[in-house]
């Protein structure tokens, strides 16, 4: 078994990676920290850049500790980037403080506690228990193009597949252990774009103005029902997110009139279906749509991964978790082409919130949790 004391524990660690300034997208010190924590436990690690700007450069870590030959192999995944902190935190955003119970710092929750978390959990890891990997990338909370998606690629690249997958998202509500993720909406954002012909608002007949084009195009949007939901989802739902005709001029019929949708929609649905049906509609309105699809929908059906879950939040929390796909995206709609993946993490109130914090209670039993289910996993 890994000696404990090289791993240290969790809240140490989780205070080691808030100190890394990481806004989106991270690079550099953070990926430092992570590696120097890891490279004593035994983990390979292979650190690459990826992608150009607008949407890179982008880190990415993809560490592992190689079991024996056959053996099963496990992987945590999470991300080091971080929202921006805003302004009118208590204390400085990157310079970790205990209060309390609490510990105070941008990422404490989402999502470097979790990592630390995983990495404590090391120590209860026997190293020839099976392969156990980290892929971890600094960019989660930005546009995710050269984040995860190149991690994939990379672990495709060297035949590494694991057997089973989780991620550290904070995915509790009111209490430790008391929600998982089998599964999150796909969401597609689709931006939508009439022409007219611009003119003087007294002679309109020399003019053709898009706007009540667009807005009856809105209105059969905003109507549609795309469904009634699934035993594991809510219904999918069409939120209209913007308005645009930029017209500084009072007396002036606009040329050009947008908007933009956004989808979050179950599995009764595909991206690319939901892009063709929106488009189809603008077409009828002399408009036309533009769709980019950011993830599709994916669930892990519950069954053994669910319970090697549950049982050990159990074990370690006396709590039975609600299985949910609730929520936003996350990078396990990526991963979930790769193997059986479920989400589970801290508690997530103070998430992207100023003064974000964690209770290191928590952060020592998520620990524990997590050693438990990789053992679980590794074994079966």
């Amino acid at each position: 078994m890994t000696d404990a004391s090289t791993c240290g524990n969790a809240t140490d660690l989780a205070e080691r990676l808030i100190a890394c300034p990481s806004v989106t997208p991270a690079q550099g010190l953070v990926f430092d920290a992570l590696e120097a924590m890891l490279v004593p436990l035994g983990f390979e690690i292979d650190r690459f850049v990826r992608g150009e700007a607008p949407d890179g450069p982008v880190e990415n870590m993809l560490a592992v500790r190689a079991g024996p030959a056959g053996s099963r192999h496990f992987a945590f995944a999470g991300h080091l980037d971080v929202v921006p902190p805003g302004e009118g935190w208590t204390s400085a955003p990157f310079a970790p403080e205990r209060r309390g119970d609490l510990l105070y710092g941008r990422g404490a929750v989402d999502m470097k506690g979790s990592i630390a978390s995983m990495v404590a959990a090391l120590g209860q890891i026997p190293a020839d228990a099976g392969t156990i990997s980290f892929i971890i990338t600094g960019d989660e909370e930005g546009p995710a193009v050269y984040g995860t998606r190149a991690l994939i690629d990379r672990m495709r690249e060297r035949g590494l597949a694991p057997d089973l997958c989780l991620v550290g998202e904070p995915t509790s509500v009111n209490r430790l252990g008391d929600m998982v993720k089998i599964g999150r909406r796909g969401s597609v954002n689709i931006w939508l774009e009439v022409e007219g012909v611009q003119g003087h608002v007294a002679y309109p007949h020399n003019a053709d103005n898009p706007i009540p084009r667009l807005v009856a195009m809105l209105a059969e949007l905003d109507a549609l029902v795309l469904d009634e939901g699934t035993d594991w989802f809510q219904a999918s739902n069409l939120e209209i997110t913007d308005l645009e005709v930029g017209n500084p001029a009072h007396n002036v019929i606009p040329a050009l009139a947008k908007a933009r949708i956004s989808i979050r929609f179950n599995d009764l649905h595909t991206g690319t279906e939901l892009g063709a049906k929106v488009s189809e509609i603008a077409a009828r309105y002399g408009g036309r749509a533009i769709p980019v699809i950011s993830g599709e929908s994916f669930l892990t059906p519950p069954g053994a991964f669910s319970a090697m879950i549950t049982e050990a939040i159990r074990a370690e929390t006396g709590i039975e978790p609600e299985l949910s796909t609730s929520g936003g995206t996350s990078d396990a709609r990526f991963l979930k082409d790769v193997c059986p993946v479920i989400e589970f993490g801290l508690c997530n109130a103070t998430m992207h919130k100023r003064d974000e914090a964690v209770a290191m209670a928590d952060l020592e039993a998520l620990a524990r949790i997590y050693a438990r289910v990789a053992q679980a996993a590794l074994r079966s």
